[in-house]
């Protein structure tokens, strides 16, 4: 067998046990599909061979090698300014901490939050909350999700069985998005905004390592994976993959609450199921049965 056949079959192989573990999409960057459109390099050595329309086969090609679809950015693109002190998670996450709240990338938001809202929960945990951004509340505290949405993830963890200390919860972007002058309320950051503070969330994800990722909403999404366009509506409960650890999309907790439905609220339960089945944990008949019998 020639290599890019079996490059092609090992590919072929490893998708299949994505699809038989649950996962429904896979992101791709676009840098990749463009490189899978662009001629390959004529290499002297290690001749692959494809069959041209005559069925006789072409000169031989390197095959270039694949580029890694989970991530949205290189890691040197934050390498170059994270440097991770520690042994243990504790002692990494802390050594984390303190580079981001010194960081100013941003200028318009280092200079109008209160305080960076780096993160907070377990390093340990096999769990791990996104979301897009801190708001009035956190910004005020230091502490993501403590406003009225905090109030309702805090009450989904624990009918999840679990406590909130248990698990890890962050943003996507540290800082409060600033607001225009004479304007209250919280706006939604940009893409730039999250392109430029990404590195630190995906700092925190290597290090805590969790088991499940739930991103929360549809600007966590796009924060996250930028390149998938899909509606948070069709993406919710469909698995995916974030930097090879399987991520559920769901809807953010704030929305559920403007939209306070039964059919809203059952369909961010029904995704804790599929978390909590992702991740072995037990699921009583009641667990089950939520929002049915309303």
């Amino acid at each position: 067998m020639n290599p890019f056949q079996e490059a092609l079959d090992v590919t072929i192989r490893h998708l299949e046990e994505m699809k038989r573990a649950g996962v429904t999409h896979v992101p791709v960057r676009r840098e990749t599909l463009e490189a899978l459109n662009r001629p390959v390099a004529v290499a002297a050595g290690s001749p692959v061979t494809h069959p041209t329309s005559s069925g006789m086969p072409s000169p031989a090609m390197k095959i270039p090698p694949p580029v890694p679809a989970s991530r949205t950015e290189p890691p040197d693109m934050f390498a170059e300014r994270i440097h991770v002190a520690g042994t243990t998670k504790t002692e990494k996450l802390a050594s984390l901490r303190q580079q981001a709240l010194a960081c100013v990338k941003c200028k318009h938001l280092a200079a109008s939050r209160t305080q960076v809202v780096f993160g907070v929960g377990n390093p340990e945990s096999e769990l791990m909350f996104v979301g897009e951004a801190p708001g009035a509340d956190e910004d005020a505290k230091g502490e993501p999700f403590v406003g009225r949405a905090g109030q309702l993830l805090t009450k989904i963890i624990e009918t999840m069985g679990y406590k909130r200390s248990d698990i890890y919860i962050g943003n996507v972007l540290k800082c409060r998005p600033n607001m225009p002058a004479g304007e209250s309320g919280n706006r939604q950051p940009t893409g730039d905004e999250m392109k430029t503070c990404l590195p630190w969330l995906q700092a925190q994800i290597d290090i805590i390592q969790p088991k499940v990722i739930v991103a929360l909403g549809a600007v966590a999404m796009r924060g996250l994976m930028p390149d998938i366009s899909t509606g948070i509506t069709k993406l919710r409960g469909h698995w995916l993959l974030y930097s090879n650890i399987p991520l559920m999309p769901t809807y953010h907790p704030a929305y559920v609450l403007r939209a306070y439905t039964l059919q809203n609220r059952r369909a961010i339960w029904e995704d804790m199921l599929q978390v909590l089945e992702r991740l072995g944990r037990p699921i009583t008949p009641k667990m089950r049965n939520y929002f049915k019998s309303e």
